[in-house]
């Protein structure tokens, strides 16, 4: 079945009030292995994120634009002003990259995977109905889900698709994986059941893809133009 992220995110999440200073933060990241830390307020809210890329921000800008007698351009100011600021800054508040981009725990990990997709993030917070800070998830994460055994992602399409969602006789069908690799053959009775079933196994966790050898009894497919 299809997993939440409350399935494969951390929950002892590591975290950083506003007001801690920069090298807490550094040490916070190298000590617990981490690229990330999410800022979080006195009730626990998540106000922003913290990346290695943001402290990192100080050195580059310190590098491009501070050295003696060196003033940028105009334009060259205005585009980095954001990356200036963090720069100069010492504290988590002038750090962090806000909002923080967050997901519910009972949201799907295609959800997040597309969420980060769509931030450009390598991690979300999650966060309960009250926008408190409960876990993380990282591409790590989702990346994890390929790891699964050939023989559980088997007994979940044999389980669950074929045995629970489908609501057809699938005893005909036969299901073989290899690293990932679904392949379903077999008869079924008509051709939208293969199709559906084709298309169901392809949201199992852990598929890579789907090799669809399946027969039908019945073509009951009906052309997009409705004719015969």
């Amino acid at each position: 079945m299809q997993m939440t992220v409350a399935d494969v995110m951390t929950e002892n999440v590591v975290a950083v009030t506003a007001a801690t200073p920069f090298k807490e933060i550094a040490e916070t990241l190298i000590s617990g292995g981490i690229s990330a830390v999410p800022v979080t307020d006195d009730d626990n809210h998540v106000l922003g994120m913290v990346s290695e890329a943001d402290l990192l921000r100080k050195e580059e800008f310190r590098e491009q634009f501070f050295r003696e007698g060196y003033r940028p351009p105009l334009r060259a100011r205005l585009r980095h002003l954001d990356g200036r600021q963090k720069a100069e800054g010492g504290l988590a508040a002038e750090l962090m990259t806000r909002p923080a981009v967050g997901i519910s725990p009972e949201a799907s990990v295609v959800e997040a995977a597309r969420l980060m997709d769509a931030h450009d993030v390598k991690r979300l917070a999650v966060v309960d109905y009250n926008g408190r800070l409960v876990g993380i998830v990282s591409r790590r994460d989702l990346v994890k889900l390929f790891l699964r055994g050939d023989e559980k992602i088997a007994a979940d399409v044999r389980d669950d698709i074929l045995g629970r969602a489908l609501w057809v006789n699938t005893d005909g069908v036969r299901v073989e994986v290899r690293q990932g690799v679904v392949t379903l053959s077999g008869w079924i009775e008509r051709r939208s059941e293969a199709a559906i079933a084709v298309r169901m196994t392809r949201r199992v966790n852990g598929v890579v893809d789907v090799v669809d050898r399946l027969d039908w009894r019945q073509d009951d497919h009906v052309p997009a133009w409705g004719g015969a």
